[in-house]
């Protein structure tokens, strides 16, 4: 296949083609918008659904960074609540968060699916993520939820590229996993914990820091940032105000992690698939943590 994706392009869309309706699991990520707007070149707008959960997982930000999308796209979009918090197994973090979050979700976009549009659920998981700790993949499993760029082995580099390719906004964004994954397994989510993590992030990122995580233990506010902007958080004045803004987001404590940002630094240490992984530019597009 072509370096420049155009190729696999084709080949997705062609997959698309042969379904009748779809209805997107849309997060306004990179993966799910590709997804999105492949399916409306191969089916036509009138065919596909857009639906996006929402829940104090997600920062505000992010949802209405979807409805943009979806409308630049020119679909149907829905955003519906999401539940995850009522189920106990969500909340205890036992290590299968993930699982209970997407039985939730898909279970939402499936009844959409089937109440008169009668479509396909599909949704952004690539070839990548099948090497990753995904136990939300084993939901989509049970489910019935397809995963077109699984299909056909296309990565997360390659979703990049068809992304810049046809002109969406995002083909370069951060990863931005849902706020439960800086809760370390084992440690109950809840809403007040998302909102002091949201809070945090969001002020640090208008402090010129875009790939960020703010690992919530107790008191303590754990800072990874990428490994190139080490070296700012920790000298003055930067350090200060990054202070400042953990603990007007009610931390206590405040540690800058000198390992920088690692993508499941705070999963079960059994499902890691690293604890040290690359430092370079593609760390920052990890999908899950």
């Amino acid at each position: 296949m072509g370096g420049d994706g155009v190729d696999r392009a084709e080949e997705l869309r062609s997959l698309l083609g042969g379904l009748d309706r779809v209805v997107v699991a849309f997060s306004g990520g990179i993966d799910s918008s590709l997804l999105l707007h492949a399916a409306t070149e191969a089916l036509g707008a009138g065919r596909v659904m857009a639906v996006t959960t929402e829940s104090p997982a997600v920062p505000p930000h992010e949802i209405d960074q979807a409805r943009r999308l979806a409308d630049l796209i020119g679909v149907t979009h829905r955003v519906i609540p999401s539940g995850e918090l009522s189920r106990d197994e969500y909340v205890a973090n036992d290590g299968d968060r993930c699982y209970h979050c997407r039985i939730e979700m898909y279970t939402l976009i499936g009844a959409i699916a089937r109440s008169g549009f009668e479509g396909t659920v599909i949704d952004g998981s690539n070839a990548d993520d099948e090497g990753d700790y995904r136990p939300g993949m084993r939901a989509a499993a049970e489910l019935g939820v397809r995963s077109p760029f699984r299909e056909l082995r296309i990565t997360k580099g390659e979703i990049r590229s068809m992304a810049r390719a046809a002109g969406l906004p995002n083909w370069n964004k951060p990863a931005q996993p849902c706020l439960a994954s800086r809760i370390p397994a084992g440690s109950p989510v809840t809403e007040a914990k998302l909102v002091q993590i949201d809070r945090a992030e969001q002020a640090i990122r208008a402090l010129g820091i875009d790939v960020v995580r703010v690992r919530h233990h107790g008191d303590v506010g754990r800072v990874e940032v990428g490994i190139e902007q080490l070296s700012r958080v920790v000298a003055t004045p930067l350090r200060e105000k990054l202070v400042e803004a953990l603990k007007s987001a009610g931390f206590r404590f405040v540690a800058i992690d000198l390992d920088g940002y690692r993508s499941g630094s705070v999963n079960p240490v059994t499902a890691r698939r690293s604890e040290r992984p690359d430092h370079g530019q593609n760390q920052a597009f990890s999908e899950q943590t």
